[in-house]
């Protein structure tokens, strides 16, 4: 097992867009691994790859027993909206809050082979998807949020124990980076 460190709120790497995926090698194969693991040992229902502070358009999920991953993402999102859903997130520990978000998604992206998927979700699995592509777009859930919730969020964040720790030793990446920002 590979875990990695979670990136906190607060990190600038959660902020930054990542870079489209164009290599499907054993570094991307070892992202993957590193991110499942991670995921899976927080125990989490999605983690994105800049949660672990690698600016690639990865991210996985594991919601209703269902393992996965997706590979420069692309989402097509339904009329309807869950306004009052509750949603957490693994870089803001401890922490959930009603955030709206479409009920139902389809992510159309890449596996680790470069195959084309699809992959249909409603519910958590459609908050999954679109909470997981906001993180490779530098979005965070609290941006989603209405003004009064935010303003919610935001004394909760500054009020966790997490909040305010210094940032991650930052090590070299085992992840072929191609020179993008960690």
């Amino acid at each position: 097992m590979a875990i990695q460190p979670i990136r906190l709120f607060g990190d600038p790497v959660l902020r930054t867009p990542a870079e489209p995926v164009v290599d499907f090698d054993k570094e991307l194969r070892r992202l993957v691994k590193d991110l499942t693991d991670t995921m899976m040992d927080a125990p989490g229902a999605g983690l994105a790859a800049p949660q672990i502070g690698v600016g690639l358009r990865v991210f996985t999920y594991y919601v209703d027993e269902q393992l996965g991953h997706v590979i420069n993402p692309d989402l097509d999102l339904g009329d309807e909206l869950d306004e009052e859903g509750e949603e957490g997130c693994l870089s803001f520990p401890g922490l959930s809050f009603p955030t709206p978000r479409a009920i139902r998604a389809v992510a159309k992206g890449f596996n680790m082979h470069g195959e084309p998927v699809t992959i249909e979700g409603t519910d958590i699995m459609a908050r999954c998807f679109q909470h997981e592509t906001d993180h490779l777009d530098g979005v965070l859930f609290i941006d989603r949020m209405d003004v009064k919730q935010r303003k919610i969020a935001m004394k909760a964040i500054r009020e966790a124990e997490w909040s305010g720790l210094s940032a991650p030793v930052v090590k070299i990446s085992p992840h072929a980076t191609q020179g993008r920002a960690l």
